[in-house]
């Protein structure tokens, strides 16, 4: 017979490491597949704690040559924007698709290029020539050409907002054959009439949402201008520069969507919109009160259900405008905030038992979650506010669970699971900063909760584990990270114990190639940080066949 010390079942379960971290501690490596799903669904091009955006960049490019599956990059790029939310990366893997398979490329092109920023973007990408193209081939000038006519006035007006490269760029270099004079005309106004092609017979060619545009900016008092812009159905990026006082920007409010609205709480607070001139005794307008009107359609858009899953918004978002509000903001657009977070994380399953919950809270999770972006485009929302705001939607539907902030040593941290999602994640991102040991949770649970039945347990991290190679108590056993060695004994106390098959959900919220614990019937890794990742961990938690490449795949084309 074979070595039974060596041969043992148990020690099959300690798979050894095939990799090093960008942080220098030993890891697993995903297959290109995940690896390269991961960073679709996290990646932005920024600059994050480990690695640069140009670092980024070359593990993309090297990620889709070791993916030779064409049918899977339409899929990853469909996923990526309509369930992750993404924009950089699915405009990647469309300029990418167009070289490999323009078929493929037409066919997802819609749904990937579903507004005109996705379509900048992607046209900075190719011009850019870090991707194979400097130029729009005949196949992607067809696709361009085909979205510049079919898309609406309004998209092609909101598209109009922003340069380098600005809407006429796009325009010049793909140049559509207008399909009206409509059309014709519009083109020509975009781009200042510069050809022939494009210029109209008549003003009055251009669509309607171009002409009040036009006498919005050419209105002569506040009181007309605001009379046109409650009518205007254009992007208020388009009617802010001319705004001539707080009665126009009241309308321009009310033109807003719950999206824009919470992005510019303190811009909307400086101009006025949330008070009203209220005469004095000698009878001027000298003094001024709370506007309940705007304060209560503010209020309302911001919590409306239906409009937050429209626009698709992240729950950190809601984190991130309630952290930069003034504290002027009004009280009632604050609370606001809180039921939007609330109904954005509506997709937080109820989980199959109590789970132990790890959040992350060391050095590198301070890294903006979009990445270093350069001066005006880094968020001030970091990994670990997104860690625990999923960290928190996660306790709030299932109660019983148990969060353990973690570093190099865990934090005690109680917990009122009845409390708002924001409030929770608000305290328990201020723990912590010190290096990482992903393996102390499940230590935790092991020792100090080892009496205690559980479902599995999710961790929230960049999974950039290291300290466990300066300290001998951490190595895993037979070659194994701390995070395996610990999960396996998690899951002989939880058998000893009666639980069923407890699961493992490590949930990555950074681009980075590796993980703590291998992909395997009891262990799932995932990216991202939509809500889209509640379905995955809920579908796995629930004997569901569906992981995340899985995921991917099922994705319809």
């Amino acid at each position: 017979m074979a070595n039974k010390t060596l041969f043992s079942n148990i020690k099959s379960k300690f798979t050894r490491t095939d990799a090093v971290n960008e942080a220098g501690g030993r890891a697993y490596n995903f297959t290109p597949k995940h690896a390269l799903a991961q960073m679709a669904a996290t990646g932005c091009f920024g600059g994050a704690y480990y690695a640069s955006a140009e670092t980024q960049l070359d593990a993309m490019r090297k990620l889709i040559d070791q993916v030779d599956d064409n049918v899977f990059l339409a899929k990853l790029a469909v996923y990526a924007r309509e369930r992750a939310y993404m924009k950089d990366m699915p405009a990647a893997l469309l300029v990418v698709l167009s070289k490999r398979d323009p078929e493929l490329m037409h066919r997802v092109f819609d749904r990937v290029v579903d507004n005109g920023r996705v379509l900048r973007t992607m046209f900075q990408m190719i011009r850019s020539g870090q991707l194979g193209r400097t130029s729009l081939s005949s196949s992607l000038q067809r696709a361009f050409q085909r979205w510049l006519n079919e898309a609406s006035v309004g998209k092609l007006l909101s598209a109009s907002v922003g340069n380098d490269p600005s809407l006429r760029d796009v325009l010049r270099m793909a140049r559509p054959t207008p399909k009206d004079n409509q059309r014709r005309a519009l083109f020509g106004w975009l781009t200042d009439k510069e050809t022939e092609k494009w210029a109209p017979a008549t003003e009055a060619d251009l669509p309607a949402q171009v002409q009040g545009l036009i006498a919005y900016r050419q209105a002569a008092t506040a009181e007309a201008q605001a009379l046109i812009a409650g009518d205007l159905q254009v992007r208020w990026d388009l009617l802010a520069d001319a705004a001539q006082g707080p009665l126009v920007w009241k309308a321009i409010a009310r033109q807003m969507g719950p999206q824009a609205l919470r992005m510019n709480l303190n811009t909307l607070l400086r101009r006025k919109v949330f008070t009203v001139d209220r005469l004095s005794e000698s009878g001027n307008c000298d003094t001024e009160g709370p506007d309940t009107e705007m304060v209560d359609y503010v209020a309302s858009r911001l919590a409306d259900a239906d409009e937050i899953r429209r626009s698709r918004q992240f729950p950190y978002q809601f984190l991130a405008a309630y952290m930069n509000a003034a504290p002027e903001v009004p009280h009632k657009i604050k609370t606001a905030l809180h039921q939007a977070a609330e109904i954005a994380c509506g997709n937080v399953p109820e989980l199959p038992g109590p789970v132990v919950i790890g959040l992350d809270t060391s050095g590198s999770m301070s890294c903006p979650v979009t990445g270093y972006r350069g001066r005006g485009g880094t968020t001030k929302m970091r990994c670990v506010d997104v860690a625990a705001l999923f960290a928190a939607a996660i306790l709030r539907k299932n109660p019983d669970s148990v969060i353990i902030p973690f570093d190099t040593r865990a934090y005690d941290v109680r917990l009122d699971p009845s409390d708002s999602i924001l409030s929770l994640s608000e305290r328990l991102a201020k723990y912590g900063g010190g290096g990482t040991d992903c393996s102390i949770p499940l230590r935790q649970a092991n020792t100090r909760y080892r009496q205690r039945q559980f479902a599995g347990a999710v961790l929230v991290s960049d999974n950039q584990s290291w300290v466990y190679q300066n300290q001998a108590f951490a190595y895993g056993r037979q070659g194994a990270t701390g995070v395996l060695s610990e999960w396996q004994t998690f899951v002989a106390n939880q058998q000893w114990m009666g639980t069923d098959a407890p699961k493992l959900v490590c949930i990555d919220i950074q681009p980075y190639g590796s993980t703590q614990a291998p992909e395997r019937d009891d262990i799932l890794n995932i990216g991202g940080f939509s809500d889209a990742v509640f379905h995955v961990v809920a579908s796995y938690l629930n004997d569901d066949a569906a992981r995340f490449v899985a995921e991917v795949e099922s994705i319809e084309l």
